[in-house]
């Protein structure tokens, strides 16, 4: 009873994928006793899923057979914000950026390692039990204050300006997430801006300047090539 009753309390995770091996595979890497593992095989299954469990993170494949997985981040956002973590065998960087542009966390290709999975499940869940960001946000050498709107790198203050402080509190609010260029220009510059990438790629150039060791390689803003950026939050 008392094993029972600790299972009920261990996040899940909702697993919509069409594919047998790869449920057979998550649900082994996955049900070891840290997490509640729940597998649909079609979209309409998955969507009641998620209204029936209400996971804490959806895994997500995008060609199911009933009904595109894009569709069905559109529809769980209609009414919740559960993280959603992609996997899926499509490569294109126009796909990845329709699932993130749709409400989707994260995006993995397959095949895929564990490791890997499980470091971006505790990402996004850690992130939604946040609620909201954390007052301060540390990662290495980077320090940013955002109540003070102060930002430090080894305890050294860096002048940026508003709007490459704006993209940095963007980044920091929604840390380990990818977010695309689209959303980013929306956000910042706003709709006029969609067309105009460039603005968005110097701003980033500047502040990388900025806050890393070595712009030409950096640790804190990673490229997301093709998709967007994300802030490395660890």
């Amino acid at each position: 009873m008392k094993g029972e009753e600790q299972k009920t309390n261990l996040p899940r995770v909702l697993v919509i994928d069409d594919e047998v091996a790869i449920q057979r595979f998550l649900k082994t890497a996955l049900d070891t006793g840290d997490y509640s593992v729940h597998l649909a095989d079609s979209a309409h299954a998955g969507l009641a899923a998620a209204v029936g469990v209400r996971p804490d993170v959806i895994l997500l494949d995008l060609g199911l057979p009933d009904l595109d997985g894009v569709e069905v981040i559109r529809r769980v956002r209609e009414w919740s914000q559960v993280p959603i973590i992609v996997i899926s065998v499509r490569e294109r960087e126009d796909e990845k950026v329709q699932a993130l542009d749709a409400g989707a966390d994260d995006y993995l290709t397959k095949p895929f390692g564990i490791g890997e999975l499980l470091a971006r499940i505790k990402v996004v869940l850690r992130r939604s039990l946040q609620q909201a960001p954390e007052p301060v946000f540390e990662a290495g050498e980077l320090r940013v204050d955002l109540p003070h709107r102060r930002v430090t790198v080894r305890g050294e203050e860096v002048q940026l300006t508003p709007t490459e402080y704006e993209l940095l509190r963007m980044l920091v609010t929604h840390a380990g997430k990818v977010l695309t260029h689209s959303q980013i220009l929306r956000q910042i510059w706003g709709v006029a801006y969609l067309e105009q990438p460039h603005v968005l790629r110097v701003n980033i150039s500047n502040l990388r300047r900025k806050i890393e060791s070595d712009a030409s390689r950096p640790r804190h803003i990673l490229t997301e090539a093709g998709v967007g950026y994300r802030l490395k939050s660890e």
